[in-house]
């Protein structure tokens, strides 16, 4: 790429890919956050976003109202993220800020860690962890640490029917699981079959399945719509996984229902508050919990990097960038 004349100032949130780093070098002036163990600070992130032209931000980051008019001028919210749910989309476009995103890249990560969360806390691989670290060995066929079995029993997708949920399902065959999903909009059989899904009411499934994994996109609808009536509904051997979003599951319910053993354990990417985590969360030792990791493969973040780097590249060509979330800032 030839180096305009007009270089842009791009800030980005959090240290990326050094092949999408480099593009942005080429195309413009290029600051980063440097630390990529916390989430940069709102007023750092303010500061920031007043020297710039571009925003490159992380799914992580709150690009509301206070941020975008930090900078009259601004040119481009560029969000490494499939979903701009963090951004005030509304604020952006009046104010004529193009904000762009990356297509759902993550299916095959995220499916991954679904299933590591379901044979960590089934097997309590993370509490065993720690009782060796600490020096404790309690033997081979000790009973001290017990868990329960994954292969042959039964998985439930709530809002299965995407792709994330059939990768999850292809993963599940393999460990020869029942594998029952429900959405609102039921699949055609063909694709049920072909994915090896049999639809049941939620209710059912519910009630039925050991492993309750989540995969509904976060809306009006789908916010808290797992509460204590449908934790209730499980089975006391079950464990509930959630690698979608965090508001989805009714968080101090599903701690009350954890504490008096209504379920067996949960395994959890994502979180109602984050980054705040529920310190009563903290102390389970039948709760997994990782930070929000579902996209944190070294091949799939360099992709999604450069991903923004297309779409940022595109605008500055007076392109229609491939992922923009408002294009009728781009009418004139």
């Amino acid at each position: 790429m030839s180096r305009p004349k007009n270089r842009p100032r791009i800030f980005v949130t959090q240290p990326i890919a050094k092949s999408a780093v480099d593009r942005l070098r080429a195309l413009g002036s290029v600051k980063l956050f440097a630390d990529d163990s916390r989430i940069i600070p709102k007023t750092t992130l303010i500061a920031a976003t007043k020297k710039c032209d571009i925003l490159f931000c992380l799914l992580h980051d709150k690009i509301d109202r206070t941020v975008i008019a930090a900078n009259p001028k601004l040119r481009h919210i560029a969000a490494q993220s499939i979903s701009p749910s963090n951004i005030d989309v509304a604020e952006a476009t009046a104010r004529r800020i193009p904000v762009t995103v990356v297509p759902p890249i993550t299916t095959e990560a995220t499916a991954d860690l679904t299933f590591g969360l379901m044979i960590a806390v089934a097997r309590r691989m993370v509490e065993s962890d720690r009782l060796v670290r600490a020096g404790k060995f309690p033997g081979g066929q000790s009973r001290h640490l017990l868990g329960s079995i994954v292969a042959g029993r039964t998985i439930g997708l709530i809002g299965g029917g995407g792709l994330i949920g059939k990768a999850v399902a292809r993963r599940a065959h393999g460990f020869g699981m029942r594998v029952l999903y429900w959405t609102p909009r039921r699949k055609p059989e063909a694709e049920e079959r072909e994915a090896g899904l049999t639809y049941v009411p939620l209710d059912q499934l519910l009630r039925e399945s050991d492993f309750v994994s989540l995969h509904q996109p976060l809306n009006a609808q789908t916010r808290h719509q797992i509460g204590a009536r449908e934790l209730g509904l499980m089975k006391k051997s079950s464990f509930l996984i959630n690698t979608a979003r965090g508001p989805i599951v009714d968080e101090a319910t599903l701690v009350r229902a954890l504490k008096s053993k209504k379920i067996a354990g949960a395994g959890l990417d994502v979180f109602e508050h984050e980054p705040k985590v529920h310190a009563e969360l903290k102390k389970m030792k039948n709760v997994v919990i990782v930070p929000h990791l579902g996209s944190a493969t070294v091949e799939v973040r360099e992709q999604m990097a450069n991903i923004v780097v297309d779409n940022i590249v595109a605008l500055f060509e007076g392109r229609r960038p491939p992922n923009i979330v408002n294009p009728e800032v781009l009418a004139s």
